[in-house]
């Protein structure tokens, strides 16, 4: 078993989150792991990006190379274009399609619409609405990792695991709700 992860987005939106859910994850399964951040202005509205690579195997470096991503878990469509490069011929893009508005010079959603569409394997997905109009407006992102749960090689319950591990300090009601946020993003197709 072997996943290369791109995780992007702009600060504050939780990519490090789920990097630490998968990440949890991964060391409950007894698999090998290596993550590489990348913060660049981490604070909310700066690109923040994230290699996570898992594998049964030991893993040599923490950089996944041009090409060598399984998968793009993008909380903002224009961050899963910069990251398409590093996308394998066959890899998943899985992204918020609300784009996070940070520059005057953000393309054309359109035209990111259309990019993204040329691509086989896309989820695209409203996270931002589904996690308001659910009850859970601080669990977009957990709803995105739902989303991508299929293309990570790491089965649901597992990761249900690992979020009550990740948030359970934080008490049962942001247990639940991220819970159910990842329940949302795994029927979200």
């Amino acid at each position: 078993m072997k996943t290369d992860i791109i995780l992007c987005g702009v600060g504050g939106q939780g990519i490090l989150s789920i990097a630490t859910i998968i990440g949890k994850a991964a060391m409950n399964e007894n698999l090998y792991i290596k993550q590489a951040e990348v913060h660049g202005m981490s604070q909310r509205g700066g690109d923040v990006q994230s290699n996570l690579r898992i594998s049964s195997d030991p893993i040599a470096s923490d950089l996944i190379p041009m090409g060598g991503a399984d998968v793009i878990i993008s909380m903002e469509p224009m961050e899963a274009l910069r990251y398409l490069p590093y996308l394998k011929k066959d890899g998943w893009i899985i992204t918020s399609s609300a784009p996070f508005i940070n520059i005057q010079k953000y393309p054309d959603l359109q035209d990111i619409e259309k990019e993204l569409s040329s691509i086989k394997n896309v989820t695209s997905i409203d996270i931002e609405k589904l996690a308001k109009d659910n009850g859970v407006p601080r669990s977009a992102n957990v709803i995105l990792l739902g989303a991508a749960q299929h293309a990570l090689g790491i089965e649901y319950e597992i990761i249900e695991d690992a979020i009550r591990q990740v948030f359970g300090h934080k008490g049962d009601a942001i247990v639940e709700a991220n819970i159910k946020a990842l329940s949302l993003g795994k029927n979200a197709k």
